[in-house]
């Protein structure tokens, strides 16, 4: 089984990755191996995503793949932005991280509410990057959350066709989400990486 490490820790975006691989790729995330990535300083998605799948690559041998996103919201000049997570605080959960976004906009009315998701992700082996690709998705800050699919901002933010992220079923997100854009458009470079069963993989510590 050919396999690879996303460097995350997040059980929510190893379920996306994993509907978008063939079968016998085998995942691994940072909750399998004994290490933690370094705080996060980079001042763009793509940097943090290469700084991420560089360092996993480097510290575990194998190929990695990592990824940075966030909510940027036009109506706060774009924040919570490279916060999104962070956004209540560095121990902050997704329900504070919404109720704070949605008390900051309550008095923000309907065609101000602009709002979009990005996502950069990277792919890294022992010799340093190897892809980077980005992607993103358009809508708006919801008034109250709906939905019960997705993690995140997903239940507050709504797109074109009147529904939530959190509203649409987890193969429909992995046809629009800015994650999914993002990791299709590096899925053909994985891949061949990653290369036919049976076969060693390029970046793998032998």
């Amino acid at each position: 089984m050919r396999t690879v490490l996303l460097a995350t820790t997040n059980a929510g975006k190893r379920a996306e990755f994993e509907r978008l691989l063939p079968p016998d790729v085998h995942v691994r995330t940072l909750r399998d191996l004994d290490f933690v990535l370094p705080p996060e300083d980079g001042t763009t998605f793509a940097e943090t995503a290469e700084a991420k799948a560089c360092f996993a690559a480097g510290r575990s041998g194998m190929l990695s793949i990592a990824d940075d996103s966030g909510l940027e919201v036009d109506a706060l000049d774009g924040e919570p932005g490279l916060r999104s997570a962070r956004y209540a605080g560095d121990e902050a959960t997704d329900v504070a991280n919404r109720e704070k976004l949605l008390t900051a906009m309550r008095e923000v009315p309907d065609p101000d509410r602009t709002a979009r998701f990005r996502c950069a992700v990277a792919i890294a082996d022992v010799s340093g990057l190897v892809a980077l690709a980005e992607g993103s998705c358009e809508g708006v800050i919801a008034a109250a959350e709906a939905g019960e699919y997705g993690f995140g901002y997903d239940p507050i933010f709504r797109l074109p066709s009147g529904r939530t992220m959190a509203e649409l079923l987890p193969e429909e997100k992995n046809q629009i989400s800015h994650r999914a854009m993002a990791y299709q458009a590096v899925l053909p470079v994985l891949l061949s990486l990653l290369g036919p069963i049976g076969e060693p993989r390029r970046g793998e510590a032998q």
